[in-house]
């Protein structure tokens, strides 16, 4: 049934080991206004666009809060797929147990283009249509997204805030991964466990530079897909980015290709 997710690089690089063992570690997921890093824009700062943002879209309520107490961002999925709502922003995703609904916002399309239509949970049958209905209607995106590609699956996503902390514990239902991820299956998973998340895998990504179109991202991943060769799975794509031997721009596009061009199940 839908629910509401949030998508992260399971091995990616995180201090000194990966993002996963670093929600382990903490037993929660945080935000990128306490971690410093992000998926998508890194401009969580006073008077930064995702300050000026959140200021919008909660009337002002974290304008002087404390990077730990402002909200992390999900999306609702709303088809119930088994990659999640918004691949975009990671390979993995946490699915939160219902009571965290409650205190839970959501809005269309993504806050980075000041939507019009936002809410609580109330809001998300109006949001879905809006979701739903844009590619035939334009009309219905605020100006600022008039470029959205509304045919992308990447950018097809209602937005979730979720507000008051997420403790791995007692607010996380599941932690789905890529079949890729055995480094993730071990003293990560095993702890997971113990606080009684349980851990699933979906279907997985594979591509290789062949299959990706060059006018999606252009040449640059392509370029880093054929310096890594062969058939790049997240796995992969998370030692590579552990390296810091690549340009992060670069793995991030690459992300990109492979979430668009890379479902197994097609």
């Amino acid at each position: 049934m839908p629910s509401t997710v949030l998508h992260f690089h399971p091995g990616w690089p995180s201090g000194s080991g990966t993002v996963l063992d670093a929600v382990v570690r903490d037993g929660c997921y945080r935000s990128q206004w306490v971690t410093g890093t992000s998926n998508g824009g890194l401009t969580a700062h006073p008077g930064g666009d995702r300050w000026r943002w959140e200021s919008r879209i909660f009337d002002g309520r974290y304008d002087g809060a404390r990077p730990e107490d402002r909200p992390v961002y999900g999306a609702w999925n709303r088809r119930d797929d088994a990659y999640g709502a918004a691949s975009r922003f990671g390979s993995a995703y946490l699915r939160l147990r219902p009571h965290t609904l409650g205190r839970t916002t959501f809005c269309w399309p993504d806050s980075v283009f000041g939507p019009r239509a936002s809410g609580g949970p109330e809001a998300l049958g109006e949001l879905c249509r809006l979701a739903d209905t844009a590619p035939a209607d334009r009309s219905l995106l605020p100006a600022s997204a008039e470029d959205l590609p509304l045919d992308d699956p990447l950018d097809d996503y209602v937005e979730a805030h979720v507000h008051g902390g997420l403790v791995l514990a007692s607010d996380v239902e599941a932690v789905v991964l890529d079949p890729s991820d055995d480094h993730a299956r071990a003293d990560a998973v095993a702890r997971l466990e113990d606080l009684g998340v349980v851990v699933e895998h979906h279907p997985g990504y594979q591509v290789t530079a062949a299959g990706i179109d060059p006018d999606y991202r252009g040449a640059v991943p392509i370029v880093l897909a054929r310096r890594l060769g062969g058939v790049l799975t997240p796995a992969r794509l998370g030692a590579a980015a552990g390296t810091g031997d690549h340009d992060p721009q670069a793995v991030k596009w690459l992300w990109h290709c492979l979430a668009r061009f890379g479902r197994v199940d097609g």
